[in-house]
């Protein structure tokens, strides 16, 4: 299994020591949130200043920024990290594309495929001859000089993920990207009868083995040094399990579990301005649907009870806000959990 935490995006003075430390710990490495951050910029001080971890955007919202603007800034990310850098992207929702971002908004999943496939054609023109011809419904390239064409550097390009939850993007990650970063509000249920069936189909058809495409996340990873800490982390993912269950995108976990009176009444209360009762609603039970629980020296066994043979990698940590802790052996133990993708050299 392969473990991934967050960077302290919120002060840039504090990224290189946090991904020294990260390193030095054993985590396989860092992925970085679009919420009150830019994903990008810790990434650049973070790969300075460490030699082995990944760096990953998880993820970098792409219809704000052309496919042009994300290719620059992932061949510069990998250049400099030795090809350490994954471009995660992820669509967000239709009304902070429009109202937060101000950008307009057609349907994700036909325009994501393109996404993916131009920002491919831009670094083979860099990695080849030069040539750049892509052209699509959204997206259309078609000039590219040596002007504006950045050095070579000695590494494959940067891989791409997907963050996917319904299954239209789940197909495009599985027939397009190079892995998929599942959403946390989900269910080893769900994803073992809705999920998994879409990328399993999506990868046979585009006639990629199962071992080349990773999977990542699909549920929270509740843990702590002792019991306390445990339990102030679940009560925190008891809030984020109500949060994002009152969303009506995200009822069809609950329904698997036959919970769906529990997501509209949820949504019911956001109506009503409730957000501080939400939590309340949710029960213990539920919340251990969601998330892999119990202290360092239990969580190995939990992580493969609920992650085994269906994931490769998980986050450790619940947000940039709440950076892991695991110690050096328990990555160690977290390490052996066996699973299906096989990164290449």
């Amino acid at each position: 299994m392969r473990v991934f935490t967050t960077l302290p995006q919120e002060d840039l003075r504090k990224v290189g020591p946090a991904a020294q430390a990260i390193e030095a710990a054993g985590y396989t490495g860092v992925s970085t949130q679009e919420n009150k951050h830019d994903p990008f910029l810790s990434l650049a001080v973070a790969g300075a200043a460490t030699k082995r971890i990944e760096l990953h955007t998880g993820v970098a919202i792409a219809f704000v920024r052309s496919p042009m603007s994300c290719a620059n800034i992932g061949w510069d990310l990998a250049a400099s990290t030795g090809g350490r850098f994954t471009l995660g992207l992820g669509s967000q929702v239709r009304a902070h594309n429009e109202r937060r971002f101000s950008v307009p908004w057609t349907a994700p999943a036909p325009r994501m495929r393109e996404y993916v496939q131009a920002v491919r054609a831009i670094w083979a023109a860099w990695k080849g001859d030069g040539k750049l011809a892509y052209e699509g419904k959204h997206y259309r390239f078609t000039l590219m000089t040596p002007n504006f064409t950045p050095e070579p550097y000695d590494a494959p390009a940067p891989r791409i993920g997907l963050a996917a939850v319904g299954p239209h993007m789940l197909k495009v990650a599985a027939e397009e990207a190079d892995s998929v970063k599942l959403h946390v509000f989900c269910t080893r249920k769900y994803l073992e009868e809705s999920t998994l069936p879409i990328i399993a189909a999506g990868l046979a058809k585009a006639g990629r083995a199962r071992e080349t495409f990773e999977i990542t996340g699909g549920g929270f990873v509740v843990t702590g040094k002792d019991d306390e800490a445990v339990a102030g982390l679940f009560d925190w993912v008891r809030y984020r399990v109500a949060f994002y269950g009152s969303t009506q995108a995200y009822w069809p976990v609950f329904e698997a579990h036959g919970l769906g009176d529990l997501g509209r009444k949820l949504n019911a209360m956001t109506r009503a301005g409730q957000w501080t009762e939400m939590a309340k609603e949710v029960s213990d039970d539920v919340v251990h649907l969601f998330a892999a629980v119990g202290r360092h020296d239990q969580i190995a066994r939990s992580i493969e009870a609920r992650f085994g043979g269906l994931v490769d990698a998980v986050s450790a940590s619940a947000n940039s806000s709440k950076p892991a802790d695991l110690p050096p052996d328990l990555l160690q133990d977290l390490a052996k959990i066996p699973t299906r993708y096989r990164p290449q050299a």
